[in-house]
């Protein structure tokens, strides 16, 4: 079993000495030579999730997704509640209205602080909504703070996904995929926890590197493609939106050799996620997807 704090200790321990011993190396830089290690990567992000969900719980974090804005903008109509959050609420309503939701049963996998499922769940009125996150901390987080009839939250891997086939309607998976060691076995799971004619809605980004493995397994999964969107602008522009607040955030909740991994976490203007979608390093795609 992981030792969930000590392994975190570690990781951080090791950043924090290579940082203060070289000033060019970021604790986002070591961690990019780790992700390199295959399995490692998930036992990264298994640490990095209840870690990220301690220290920014008391401020209601409700999403955990880079944002999306339109030009003309969308016009969306949001509640006071939903106002602070409008951003990331455009990039699941960008995902979800792919496809009519209205009183199907919908899984979420890697729901993250639950914002999306509630605000989905809300408005588009599937008959049920199940919200899946591997991190245990966001689920009891997304108990405690979304009480939405028809939507439950559950512990689970993306990768072995604890339902029986043919259990949903529709599958949806915002910025979360480039996590898994498996993608293509997500998207087998995925297919097989999909009913016939059921659609999976998603959207994600790679850097360029890793784009030709990311199509190849597009490609060959069990799904018919029926319309993707390179959707990099409209990122860049909600990141611009959210970034004052993100700011104020990781400043006044991470440790100072933690900020530079925080800053690319949350797309800040200048951040190395930020520049590369400038440049086109990175790209940032959704899909509507539809299972035979």
């Amino acid at each position: 079993m992981i030792d969930a704090g000590r392994n975190a200790r570690i990781i951080f321990f090791i950043g924090r000495r290579s940082v203060s011993s070289d000033p060019n190396i970021t604790m986002t830089t070591i961690l990019d030579r780790l992700f390199s290690i295959g399995p490692v990567r998930k036992t990264i992000w298994r640490l990095w999730y209840p870690f990220l969900t301690r220290r920014i719980r008391s401020e209601g974090v409700l999403f955990l997704n880079y944002a999306f804005q339109t030009e003309p903008s969308v016009d969306l109509q949001l509640l006071p509640e939903d106002e602070p959050n409008r951003a990331c609420i455009q990039l699941y309503h960008h995902v979800a209205s792919q496809a009519e939701l209205l009183g199907k049963q919908v899984l979420e996998v890697s729901c993250g602080h639950g914002g999306g499922a509630s605000w989905i769940t809300r408005t588009m009125q599937p008959a049920s909504y199940t919200g899946l996150d591997l991190n245990p901390a966001g689920i009891q987080f997304c108990q405690r703070h979304h009480h939405v009839p028809g939507l439950t939250f559950k512990q689970g891997d993306a990768q072995n996904l604890p339902f029986p086939d043919q259990s949903f309607d529709a599958v949806i998976n915002v910025e979360a995929s480039h996590c898994y060691p498996d993608f293509p076995g997500f998207l087998s799971e995925v297919a097989r926890v999909l009913r016939p004619g059921g659609y999976f809605l998603y959207a994600d980004f790679r850097f360029r590197q890793s784009i030709p493995g990311w199509e190849s397994a597009i490609n060959a999964a069990p799904l018919k493609v029926v319309r993707t969107r390179d959707i990099g602008n409209e990122v860049l522009r909600g990141m611009d939106l959210n970034a004052q607040r993100s700011r104020n955030l990781i400043r006044e909740r991470l440790p100072g050799f933690l900020q530079s991994l925080g800053n690319d976490f949350a797309g800040v203007p200048g951040s190395r996620i930020y520049s590369a979608l400038q440049t086109g390093e990175l790209s940032y795609r959704s899909w509507c997807f539809q299972k035979s």
